[in-house]
């Protein structure tokens, strides 16, 4: 079902619950209507980043198999945005949740700050929030008075066992370079971090860190300069499997596939082919197809119990060709 064709059903099921309350007058019909609103299934929201980025078709995917398991506890509506950097449509698309008054929005958002005013009137306006992907801005929700769980992987570590497995095929001193997401998304900056860990602790040496806001296209543009301009290179670590694609691209058509390493991050099916045929070293698995489940659940946990909710972290793990035989 199309957003617009979603979008339709929500204003005609919200336009019956005003007619409803319109005969709602008596204590009879009161209770009825509390019944009726206790029986029914809670209406989640998933607000993801770009859908171009099989990562993300591949979390919708999973919610939507999970909520064809649970069609008693939940209805879910899904909904993504045309680039990882299109923050405007992301808001509308959460502003469109909170008109059709959902009971629960699992957000995977563009950024970590520029959300999260729209985020927090969600909250006011009485609908659980749950940050999945990127983690909001710790500081800046102090200061605005909200706390937002956040469920979802250690990036900082999952990076840093990346960069460690990387690190074995190289010898200290050698150049290595980082291509980054959005700079301003928490998991961009944490897997950066991961990575510079891990060499630092190496002794290799980053001659250049770049970032390519999560875009396949703009880091192979980005990786073919690095590689002319850095001739000694022996590895490019991408933030992300998207980028990591561009960056092989840039190292095949430079003609150094035998002697540049390349790492990502998500292990989306295309990276997997290259890390089992040698084209790429690594990747890592955050299970994208149960992160928006893992969010979901915990939104439906909190809904049902009233507990204080507090952030969850999922599995991340190395994949390697002689983890995938």
């Amino acid at each position: 079902m199309g957003l617009k064709q979603l979008l339709t059903r929500a204003g005609f099921l919200i336009t019956l619950g005003l007619l409803s309350a319109c005969d709602s007058g008596t204590p009879a019909a009161n209770q009825e209507a509390t019944t009726s609103s206790e029986d029914k299934p809670a209406r989640v929201a998933l607000v993801m980043k770009s859908l171009a980025n099989e990562f993300f078709i591949n979390m919708a995917n999973g919610a939507e198999t999970h909520q064809k398991d649970n069609t008693d506890k939940y209805e879910l509506i899904v909904n993504g945005i045309r680039n990882e950097s299109d923050l405007a449509q992301q808001v509308s698309l959460i502003e469109q949740m909170m008109a059709t008054q959902v009971d629960v929005i699992v957000v995977a958002p563009a950024d970590s700050k520029s959300i999260l005013p729209v985020a927090k009137r969600a909250i006011d306006q009485g609908i659980t929030v749950i940050n999945i992907d990127n983690k909001f801005d710790q500081e800046l929700m102090a200061k605005m008075g909200v706390s937002i769980p956040f469920v979802g992987p250690d990036n900082r570590a999952g990076a840093r066992k990346i960069g460690e497995y990387l690190a074995q095929q190289l010898t200290a001193g050698d150049q290595v370079a980082i291509i980054g997401g959005i700079p301003g998304a928490f998991n961009a900056q944490q897997r950066q971090a991961g990575f510079e860990d891990a060499m630092t602790a190496a002794d290799i040496n980053v001659v250049s860190i770049q970032a390519a806001d999560w875009e396949q296209a703009k880091a192979a543009t980005i990786a073919a300069a690095i590689l002319s301009e850095n001739p000694e290179l022996k590895a490019i670590l991408a933030a992300n499997d998207s980028m990591a694609l561009g960056a092989v691209a840039a190292v095949r058509q430079a003609g150094r596939s035998d002697d540049v390493l390349v790492v990502g991050f998500d292990n989306i099916s295309a990276a997997q082919d290259m890390v089992k045929n040698g084209s790429m070293l690594a990747t890592a698995e955050q299970y994208g197809d149960q992160l928006a489940v893992f969010g979901i659940e915990y939104a439906l946990q909190i809904l049902e119990s009233g507990q204080s909710p507090e952030d969850k972290n999922t599995p991340v793990d190395l994949v390697t060709q002689e983890s995938l035989q």
